[in-house]
């Protein structure tokens, strides 16, 4: 890891807005008495989101006050951490996800804009709008190359998509996130290659309805699913009450399918389910109808 410093100028202050001072108030009600130091990483984040992205020394000291510890401690974890910038940051401040799926991806493209645009990483722009940085994976390989900006993600970025993304956020029009092609989440970008009939090819179309977002929980479906699993035999049940469920289970599976998880193959595997089948029937009780 590179030595991290902070920033040479700084301001002279800092305070929690109220609403802030609130909020860090209630984090710090998570934690028992004398334990209050758990919260630091919290409102250390959210004094970051207040000065703009980036932590001044100020700040790092009004947050060890706060806390009832050492500066040295508080210096520890900010210097540590990545997620805390040392120095100020853009307005739009753009992580560059460089790990190798991103890189096969084409994120020297990505990266190539960036220079062009902005100028080497950790520089604010004169207008003070970007600055940038490449960072180690962001856990978006399915949609690379991707960059985050402030705290969303931007996906499937091509050299052309994302210069449009830059001159949108430069000009103050509204952006869309996540993927740039019109990708549903991270679903093939071709589209689906299964459960198409109920979602149809294009993830949207079939019958099959995601919740909304807002709705309200249905928990009377919940409760009703919960006294069905808890009717449901489970390890500590006899072997053949397992098996016997089981076999239930497995009734209906499409004609030459896997039989313990109804996987369609083309053709029946010889064999398939035949030892769990044995299984059960040596250790099923004798049948009263047993001559």
């Amino acid at each position: 890891m590179s030595v991290r410093r902070l920033a040479e100028v700084q301001p002279p202050s800092f305070e929690f807005t109220g609403e802030n001072r609130v909020w860090a108030d209630k984090q710090i009600q998570k934690y028992p008495p004398g334990r209050q130091a758990s919260a630091i990483i919290p409102l250390l984040w959210q004094a970051q989101k207040q000065n703009g992205y980036w932590l001044p020394k100020p700040a790092i000291e009004k947050v060890a006050e706060q806390l009832g510890m050492p500066l040295i401690r508080a210096l520890e974890i900010a210097t540590f951490y990545t997620m805390f910038n040392l120095e100020p940051v853009g307005k739009f401040y753009i992580q560059m996800c460089g790990t190798t799926p991103c890189m096969l991806q084409g994120s020297d493209e990505i990266k190539a804009v960036l220079e062009r645009r902005i100028g080497p990483p950790h520089r604010v722009t004169a207008d003070g709008l970007f600055s940038w940085t490449e960072v180690e994976c962001l856990g978006a390989c399915c949609n690379a190359p991707m960059v985050q900006i402030n705290d969303d993600y931007y996906e499937d970025l091509t050299p052309n998509n994302f210069e449009k993304l830059l001159d949108d956020l430069a000009a103050g029009r509204p952006v869309k996130k996540g993927s740039q092609i019109g990708r549903v989440t991270s679903e093939p970008v071709d589209g689906l290659t299964s459960l198409t009939e109920f979602w149809g090819k294009d993830g949207r179309s079939g019958p099959g309805k995601l919740p909304k977002e807002e709705g309200a929980p249905d928990r009377a479906a919940a409760a009703g699913e919960k006294v069905s699993q808890d009717a449901q035999p489970g390890l500590n049940a006899p072997l053949h009450t397992q098996m016997s469920q089981s076999q239930e289970q497995r009734t209906g599976k499409p004609e030459g399918s896997v039989a313990d998880t109804g996987t369609r193959t083309e053709r029946p595997v010889s064999g398939e389910g035949k030892r769990a089948d044995d299984a059960a029937q040596a250790s099923a009780p004798p049948s009263k109808h047993t001559p």
